[in-house]
């Protein structure tokens, strides 16, 4: 008998196989064992081995069974869903179900099982100019980029600068280096890449969050205080309503569809589903309601459901008055008319917030009316504000059937009944427009008037579609922020010194008169008002300065604060800005870290070019995709040739190229962050291909190389380099990193014992503790004599049954599974709120300890001791500087209006209706003479995803049992615009931007109908953004045609809806 079948042998046999052994069985005797001699079972030697999915951000376990002899690798036997995992229970989607393509491939030809030939096995170099690549060792490249790294640093290095007052300030930064991507790394890789580039003074440091999820942070930080997701992929099941708006869920986060449905058939919840998509996706096709709306006007849609909430006095009153800004008043300066709020700069293009504010009486104390009704109070001013968004107005704008959208309000807004509540789950759809972080603000808003957020089946659900996006927004791979979302310094006076620093960045420490720490700590001690929980701003700076400069960090050098790059105040180092940048030839080296912006990146013909700009250029990844390859003949071939798109050959490219072959997921060890914050081990299950790395192996080397270089330096500008703790090597000589020496120090440890901090409410600002990110303090903990990473916790108990899962895997911040679960009780702390007794998460004990205490199923989410007695009992958003839930954002949280507002997207055909201003002002546009106008692009464009591909695809276009279900590059449109353009499906037609040109195959569909704007057909196209020109399964991808404009707060560009 021949064991080597193709997989299509085995697919066609599968079903004879079945039979067979079904009448084997009837007869008595098995047909199947009487055909065959097997010389060795397949599972001999062979282990489980438990890994987390490196797709999307959902955290399904997977299972690793590989074969191994005199404990060596010898092959992977299958790559499976884990039953044991929560997440999952077993299943897989169609990505995890080819994870054992990532290594291994059956030979089409002759079934044998092989390495998989498009993973790259040994570092290659590229020279200026060349067309191919050359193998070299890893000691020879390493060294050769720790040369460029050296050099560029040294020749552009800016140690200090002059403040408008003539003083200096230090800023260790260069801007002749740049950072991208980190989001498919472990969490450890993510926090070394990120302490590496610190160390080096580099600020342009950006990951893939910036391109999608980056207006969740904008959104949802403004809103309750943490940019998270607020409960998580298994409490779908709790839920009586799902809103899908944003996200086709069934497609790109099918493990979310699977516990809707457990909800569904639950007779306790009976889940509702609604999708809201222009599309009528697979997600749509399930859903109980399906009401089309047309891409860019969610805020119209969502400002419609606000005014019929409070139109029908359907909030959630105790809930509202009592854990809301709603009764707060407002400045009595602040207004908003024909589309701008009040501040608005036109010279300088952008708001002066201060009249965002509260009222204060002469104790600083915010102005209330509980009663709601005082005309300046943020319950009026929103419904004056929302006046407009009547349904006939809302229809109008969005295309939706106003049908359709009445009932969509009337089963969503049922939800404000105490005894129900509703959740709402969102993606890319939501966050890539010029208002991204508005779209999120009028989700917080409606969930927050119907009181859904911080209880289970509640919340507002981030889909991320990265395996550790969140993980790589933790450890600060984006250049405004510093592991643990704390800010990261500028050039201006505000950042001066640490005290600077602690001053601008603590809420309400703006005023206070201290010079020193000493002196802030007394008056942090004795409570400072108005700054919540980031109070203690001050531990986490110090603890961080400590993990990373070790005994060079003392109180008499400010903790080393100034060994940290100071970005300009004034400059955008978004991804966006790094690309100009770039372009402009004002970068000279860059990493590329699992990322691929020649198929991810908007106007990817200009980032393109960009590339070439570059001197040098180094790659870490598995494959050699579009972007490790953009100086190739194939990278500049277009379906039309003209002045949008340079034509260069290699031998015009002058930028030298290194390639570092990295390890795939379970061939390493790590932690990841799923989108629901919990943090899980991966274990190794398989040896690296050839001489493949982990991504920790690779920048550790280069660290040590670099520091190499540096030793014996004496000029105080190289001191963030020579004096940076990096001791991570293993414990015997080892090659790969000490994986637990990486957790200890960014979980945070003892100064004096070495052992770990067990919560970050025990960090100081003295120096005796360190913590490389401080929402991870806690991770670690001392147990049997040794450290214990509590993301390798594997135990399924549920308590409560409300899909927590508490000691399986790890949750930030401390554990805590659902944010903000003080609101899953009434204002007395005690009872659950009418007829929702079994979805009450924690509770106020006043027996408990000495004087009472919270406790629960799920980790309070308010300090332990704040009891009845406390002023801050009934502020559940311990990290609003208000202690609320923010229907209003005031002052400084967003930069293009307190209350969401609808502005039509950069490129649209259809002209204002609501007010007077059609783009949001505050929104950031490169590229002015290079917008699309509808006379000559009258089609708008919106980008999607498949569930058989994964981000710029390619880690699913080089496998080839993905690259067979979903091989082409499509392009959707309706029957309508067809049989206009004369188009037939399975056409191949040309797609055109003012940006660029591209070919697709045209599919004809039903899913897709114009809609009726304004009195006028509208049509729209959708058009999947997944390919590239590398892998099996190749095409042109799709934003080469979209715009360099981003977001207002956060430079998220707009993918989701261009002309």
């Amino acid at each position: 008998m021949n064991g080597k079948i193709t997989r299509r042998q085995f697919i066609k046999r599968g079903g004879a196989t079945v039979a067979a052994a079904s009448l084997g069985s009837a007869l008595g005797f098995n047909l199947i064992v009487s055909a065959a001699v097997i010389k060795e079972l397949r599972t001999k030697n062979v282990s489980p081995v438990p890994t987390v999915c490196p797709y999307c951000g959902s955290g399904c376990g997977l299972v690793v069974y590989a074969e191994k002899k005199d404990d060596k690798f010898v092959k992977l036997l299958s790559v499976v869903g884990d039953p044991d995992n929560p997440v999952n229970e077993g299943c897989a989607c169609p990505k995890g179900s080819a994870m054992f393509n990532l290594r291994e491939i059956y030979e089409p030809e002759t079934g044998k099982q092989i390495i998989n030939p498009r993973r790259v096995a040994k570092p290659l170099y590229r020279a200026p100019g060349s067309e191919k690549w050359e193998e070299k060792e890893w000691d020879w490249i390493l060294d050769e980029i720790a040369q460029r790294i050296k050099q560029t640093r040294d020749e552009s290095f800016i140690h200090k600068e002059t403040l408008s007052d003539g003083s200096e300030v230090i800023v260790n930064r260069t801007e002749k280096i740049a950072s991208i991507g980190g989001s498919a790394l472990d969490n450890e890789e993510c926090y070394l890449l990120s302490k590496m580039m610190r160390s080096l003074g580099v600020v342009y440091l950006e990951t893939q969050a910036r391109l999608c999820h980056s207006p969740s942070v904008g959104g949802l930080a403004p809103s309750f205080g943490r940019g998270v997701m607020t409960n998580s992929m298994i409490d779908m099941k709790n839920t009586n309503c799902a809103l899908i708006m944003g996200s086709n869920l069934a497609e790109n986060h099918p493990i979310g569809m699977k516990w809707l449905n457990k909800g569904r058939f639950d007779p306790k919840r009976q889940t509702k589903i609604i999708s809201v998509d222009p599309r009528f996706t697979r997600t749509a096709a399930v859903a109980d309601l399906y009401c089309p709306m047309r891409s860019g006007t969610d805020i119209a849609f969502l400002g419609g459901m606000i005014k019929y909430i409070l139109d029908n006095e359907l909030y959630h009153h105790d809930y509202v008055v009592n854990y809301t800004n709603a009764a707060f008043l407002v400045r009595d300066d602040y207004e908003f008319k024909d589309g701008f709020f009040s501040g608005w700069n036109e010279t300088k293009q952008s708001y002066d917030v201060s009249s965002w504010d509260y009222q204060y009486d002469e104790n600083n104390n915010i102005l209330k009316d509980e009663t709601l009704q005082h005309p300046r109070s943020v319950f009026q001013l929103m419904k004056q504000h929302y006046s407009r968004y009547d349904i006939d107005t809302v229809c109008k704008i969005t295309g939706s059937p106003q049908s359709k959208y009445r009932e969509v309000l009337k089963m969503f807004c049922a939800t404000s009944a105490p005894d129900k509540t509703g959740c709402i789950c969102y993606a890319m759809g939501i966050t890539q427009h010029t208002v991204g972080s508005e779209n999120i603000r009028a989700f917080a808003i409606v969930q927050l008037l119907l009181g859904n957020i911080g209880r289970p089946g509640g919340g507002i659900n981030a889909l991320r579609g990265e395996n550790n996006v969140q993980g790589a927004t933790d450890m600060a791979l984006l250049y405004h922020i510093l592991p643990g979302y704390i800010d990261s310094p500028t050039d201006s006076a505000d950042y001066k010194d640490l005290i600077s620093y602690i001053r601008k960045t603590t809420p309400g420490a703006g005023n206070l008169q201290f010079s020193n720490l000493k002196e802030f700590r007394a008056l942090a001690a004795s409570g400072i008002k108005h700054s919540g929980w980031r109070i203690h701003t001050s531990k986490w700076i110090v603890s961080l300065l400590k993990a990373w400069y070790g005994d060079a960090a003392t109180e008499d050098n400010d903790f080393a604060y100034h060994y940290i790059p100071k970005r300009q105040d004034t400059k955008n180092y978004s991804h966006i800005g790094l690309f100009e940048a770039m372009h402009r030839g004002e970068i000279d080296g860059l990493f590329v870290n699992g990322s691929n912006p020649v198929v991810g990146g908007p106007n990817a013909n200009k980032e393109q070019e960009a590339l070439t700009k570059l001197k040098w250029f180094v790659c870490i990844d598995l494959w050699l995709h579009e972007t490790a390859e953009f100086w190739s003949h194939k990278a500049w071939e277009r379906p039309v040739e003209n002045e949008k798109v340079k034509q260069l050959t290699p031998q015009d490219i002058q930028t030298e190229a290194f390639f570092l072959p990295a390890a795939a997921v379970y061939e390493k060890e790590g932690t990841a962050a799923s989108t629901s914050r919990m943090v899980q081990f991966r274990w190794k299950g398989a040896d690296p291909v050839g001489e493949s790395k982990a991504d920790l192996w690779i920048y550790n080397e280069l660290v040590k190389r670099v520091q190499k270089l540096y030793e014996g330096s004496t000029r105080s500008e190289d001191e963030p380099i020579t004096k940076l703790t990096w001791d991570y090597d293993g414990q015997h000589g080892e090659e790969e990193p000490d994986i637990m020496k990486v957790a200890n120090e960014l979980c945070g440890f003892q100064v004096a014992s070495g052992k770990p901090v067990e919560g970050f409410a025990l960090l100081k600002d003295d120096g005796s503790t360190t913590c490389g990110c401080w929402v991870y303090c806690g991770a670690t903990t001392w147990k049997d004599g040794k450290m214990f990473y509590k993301a390798q916790s594997r135990k399924k108990e549920d308590p409560g049954n409300l899909g927590l899962f508490p000691e399986w895997g790890w949750a930030w911040p401390m554990n805590r599974r659902i944010v903000y679960n003080r609101c899953s009780v009434q204002p007395d702390g005690i009872n659950p709120w009418p007829g929702d007794d079994d979805r009450r998460l924690v509770w106020w004990d006043a027996g408990a300890d000495a004087g009472g205490s919270w406790t629960g199923l799920d980790v309070p989410d308010i300090s332990k001791t704040t009891g009845p007695d406390k002023p801050a009992f009934n502020d559940p958003f311990i990290m609003r500087p208000e202690g609320k839930g923010c229907i209003f954002a005031a002052k400084t949280s967003m930069k293009d209006g307190p209350f969401p507002e609808h502005y039509e997207p950069w490129e649209s055909p259809v002209a204002p209706i609501l007010n007077k201003t059609r783009v949001n002002p505050a929104a950031k546009v490169w590229e002015p003479d290079n917008q699309g106008n509808a006379g000559q692009y009258p089609i708008i464009a919106t980008t999607f995803r498949l569930v058989e591909h994964w981000q710029t695809g390619a880690l699913t276009r080089n496998l080839p049992w993905l690259a067979e279900l979903m091989p082409n590059m499509f392009m959707e449109m309706s029957e309508e615009l067809a049989r206009d353009k004369g188009i037939k499906n399975g056409a191949k037609v040309i797609v055109s931007t003012t940006r660029g040109d591209i070919e697709a195959l045209a599919c004809v569909t039903k899913r897709l109908k114009p809609f009726k704007v304004g009195g006028k057909e509208v049509h729209e196209i959708a058009l999947s953004w997944q390919y590239g020109f590398k892998g099996y399964a190749t095409g042109d991808p799709a934003n080469r045609l979209t715009p360099h404009i981003g977001d207002a707060n956060t430079i998220c560009p707009e993918y989701k809806a261009f002309l």
